[in-house]
């Protein structure tokens, strides 16, 4: 065990308190603390969920809904309060409009595949962004090519923002739906997208929300934003592997078609024909992932006691301290520089391939980030280079550990050049 690097914010938020809570943080990495800046791609575990999982595999495992002995009762409750405490986390109308999948990718697979293929056609396109993830691409190029559909895309400017002019243009009649992401992983704007739903549904287009890196960072209120579809990734909310959650309007979810058949999502089973489950069953064929369920529940707890305002306002003046420190550091550009951002940044060295600037990072400093092009190639395209740098932030991160980045950074660009 190392010291642990500290910071409390000038607001109270306590820092100390929290980083406690996330058993990961507090281990070496190469003989140095571990300075965990890859929460973009994953978040770290706090104790609490850990704990009741650990808890629901020991006392409460049993299959969910049709069992009537005790630990059977105990595995539904658990299972379907956490549906509940996210219908709470994301101000679901119904606790019925609340599916557990997956993850995130699931999520928009299964939107694609059933709401999406009855209105795709030959004659029909789905609106993207410039900035979406693979997972927010590769599902509408899949039936698209199997309805005869098409994609367009909304152009961003050099800043990586959303050109809404430009985006309002594009939702013409042929307009079959818009997937859009709120806040983008690779360079973390935020998208105005409660201006750009208010836009497309002028035109009666519907609207999925890709919201794995708002989720976790920021309030988000669905009644609010009026989305028809909002997915979370749970892994992200710093919740179990595995699991994540469709929010769809009820009015869609009822008259969507099952994706996945099997148990649980049926009333009625002959050879000839079956009738189907009502929402949300109807979208959870199979033995679900209960444990991963259970341990989201217990995020959203953790989460809400720390108040998501307050998360929020922490990682704004995080991602200010830390623009200003590796905006300072000799040969560093930052790629996606939008106003409104959540803290993610993003960045090339010169003469420092990414992929060699992270292994560096992590084998000298004990400094996590990510270097690729973060599933978004289309983006990396725009933006003129194969792969970025990112150090993405989370809570539990701290000034500290932001000027061990720009130090590790700063070496690392004199060891190449």
């Amino acid at each position: 065990m190392s010291a642990t690097l500290i910071t409390t914010a000038g607001s109270g938020f306590d820092v100390e308190k929290l980083r406690n809570d996330f058993p990961a943080l507090h281990q070496d990495v190469h003989g140095k603390p571990l300075v965990y800046l890859d929460n973009a791609a994953s978040g770290q575990k706090p104790l609490a969920v850990i704990e009741a999982i650990d808890h629901y595999y020991r006392h409460d495992h049993a299959n969910v809904h049709r069992g009537v002995h005790t630990l059977g009762e105990r595995a539904t409750a658990a299972y379907e309060g956490a549906r509940e405490k996210m219908r709470i986390f994301l101000n679901a109308r119904d606790v019925n409009e609340i599916v557990f999948v997956r993850g995130l990718t699931e999520a928009v697979n299964l939107v694609a595949n059933t709401f999406g293929r009855e209105r795709f056609g030959p004659d029909k396109t789905v609106l993207l962004t410039r900035m979406e993830h693979h997972s927010n691409i590769i599902p509408w190029q899949l039936v698209c090519a199997q309805t005869g559909g098409g994609l367009k895309v909304a152009p961003i400017n050099d800043r990586g923002e959303l050109i809404v002019e430009e985006f309002e243009k594009l939702l013409t009649p042929d307009v079959a739906l818009v997937a859009m992401v709120h806040v983008s992983n690779a360079i973390g704007t935020i998208n105005p997208v409660r201006e750009c739903i208010a836009l497309a549904h002028a035109r009666g287009i519907p609207i999925l929300v890709d919201g794995a890196q708002a989720a976790p960072h920021m309030p988000v209120d669905v009644q609010d934003l009026d989305c028809d579809f909002y997915c979370v990734a749970g892994h992200k909310m710093f919740g179990p592997t595995g699991i994540g959650v469709l929010y769809g309007k009820a009015e869609h979810l009822e008259n969507m078609p099952p994706w996945q058949g099997g148990g649980e999502m049926i009333r009625r089973v002959t050879f000839d024909s079956s009738d189907y489950a009502a929402p949300p069953a109807r979208f959870e064929a199979g033995t679900p992932n209960i444990a991963g369920a259970v341990g989201l529940g217990a995020t959203v707890d953790y989460l809400q006691s720390v108040g998501m305002s307050s998360i929020a306002a922490y990682e704004q003046e995080l991602l200010t301290y830390a623009t200003e420190i590796l905006s300072g550091v000799e040969g560093v550009r930052l790629v996606g520089t939008a106003q409104d951002k959540a803290a993610v940044i993003s960045f090339v060295v010169d003469g420092v391939h990414p992929h060699d600037l992270g292994t560096v990072l992590d084998r000298q400093a004990g400094v996590a980030i990510r270097a690729g092009h973060h599933c978004c190639m289309p983006l990396m395209e725009f933006f003129g280079v194969p792969a970025t740098a990112r150090a993405s932030f989370a809570f539990y991160n701290t000034r500290d550990e932001v000027d061990v980045l720009a130090s590790a950074v700063a070496n690392a660009r004199k060891i190449f050049n």
